[in-house]
């Protein structure tokens, strides 16, 4: 008889296995740290204004209020907030091999510096006198940006995690998060995705091997009960 594991097959929907897997977590979490910061990853309007553009998405209709409130929360406390978003040069030049797959308007290399799609959603509340703004060109926010150092500079031990893709530039900021050995935290009303199978597929990953998927109350408590002094 083999005693090799096969696959499981499962007919599930992804939110469903999603839920599966939370209400009965198989590991203990990360859990949260003494210092948060707050990441917010491209919440621009190429990713979060269906209205003007085909490449936008909306997962809950209140990401933006929640991003906004959770980071203004923190920057009252001392907390570092941080913003990132994709932006490439007129030629493309600078999006690598990421950019050979296709090049249409919409396509992610005509992302260009200074056009409506690389700015910020009007939503938000973005203060430049003490947030930093990154450029990336990749999907993580640690990638060639200064946010590890940033991080480490002011003792950093737990990255919450916001903004879009979740099966794309979400994931792979907490995977990094991990890698650099932060506390990744996932708020679940904080992120988004094109479609639900993407979304819910990521989720349940990053729950299982990356971060502490929670809903963002927790965050909210958090904050709420740390202490600065």
């Amino acid at each position: 008889m083999s005693t090799e594991s096969t696959m499981v097959l499962s007919d599930k929907t992804a939110r469903q296995i999603f839920e599966e897997v939370r209400s009965n977590p198989a590991r203990k979490r990360f859990g949260f740290g003494e210092r948060m910061a707050i990441v917010n990853v491209d919440p621009q309007k190429s990713y979060t204004r269906p209205d003007l553009f085909k490449t936008a998405y909306v997962t809950d209709p209140n990401q933006m209020t929640h991003i906004n409130d959770i980071s203004k929360a923190a920057r009252a406390k001392g907390l570092p907030v941080v913003w990132t978003h994709v932006a490439y040069m007129d030629n493309a030049a600078d999006c690598g091999v990421w950019g050979t797959r296709t090049d249409t308007p919409d396509s992610l290399q005509n992302i260009k510096f200074g056009s409506e799609r690389t700015e910020f959603d009007d939503r938000l509340d973005i203060d430049r006198s003490v947030d930093p703004v990154y450029t990336k060109r990749m999907p993580s926010a640690f990638f060639e940006t200064p946010l590890n150092s940033f991080l480490t500079f002011h003792k950093i031990d737990t990255v919450v995690i916001t903004g879009g893709s979740t099966s794309g530039c979400v994931r792979a900021t907490a995977v990094d998060a991990l890698s650099y050995g932060y506390r990744a935290i996932v708020p679940i009303e904080c992120v988004a995705d094109k479609h639900e199978s993407y979304h819910f597929a990521n989720l349940t990953d990053l729950l299982i091997k990356y971060a502490d998927v929670v809903d963002v109350s927790e965050v909210y408590d958090w904050l709420n009960a740390y202490d600065p002094t």
